[in-house]
């Protein structure tokens, strides 16, 4: 049986903050990394040391792009914690879940039928959600009913992130520690 906590006193561990780096890659200069993306520079930090969002070509060294993503771990643990709040958690569930908000941001995790699927004890379901987290929209989003949603036909799956997920919804189902 799987041992679980709130996870509001869970963190990222090293092996998942290790896994995070390691699939994400150091770039030290802001691109954007797809078309109509923002622009991401060290180990896909958005933001710079002053919190302002990237311009593209800036530049960073490798202490400085890890310094930067564990202040993003410490960002995303916030909201991952404040959407999840009174669930109960795996360690590998919750590093697997921290990876995946780190790269498509904690507000798509909080959207998505995660949560749900966490309260109600559906784990297998929550964590096989991870999967489809794996492409972008390739055209610019449309307002639909207040929000903002890839228009039909848009998304496009990519391989990269086809693949980066199945690591994570393995790790999520304990099949791997990171």
């Amino acid at each position: 049986m799987k041992t679980r906590a709130l996870a509001a006193g869970l963190v990222m561990t090293a092996a998942g903050f290790a896994a995070y780096l390691a699939h994400e890659g150091y770039s030290p200069t802001a691109v954007p990394p797809l078309p109509g993306d923002v622009p991401t520079y060290g180990f896909g930090t958005t933001r710079g040391p002053d919190d302002k969002p990237l311009v593209g070509g800036e530049k960073i060294t490798p202490p400085a792009a890890i310094k930067l993503a564990m202040r993003d771990v410490t960002v995303h643990e916030g909201g991952l914690k404040a959407c999840m709040s009174g669930v109960m958690l795996a360690q590998h569930e919750y590093d697997a879940l921290m990876r995946l908000a780190l790269n498509v941001g904690t507000g798509a995790v909080c959207a998505s039928s995660i949560p749900a699927k966490a309260r109600a004890g559906r784990y297998a379901e929550m964590c096989k959600s991870i999967l489809d987290f794996d492409g972008f929209c390739s055209r610019p989003k449309v307002r639909k009913a207040g929000k903002l949603v890839c228009p039909p036909g848009a998304w496009a799956r990519l391989r990269g992130l086809t693949l980066r997920r199945e690591a994570e919804y393995k790790q999520c189902v304990g099949e791997t520690n990171a």
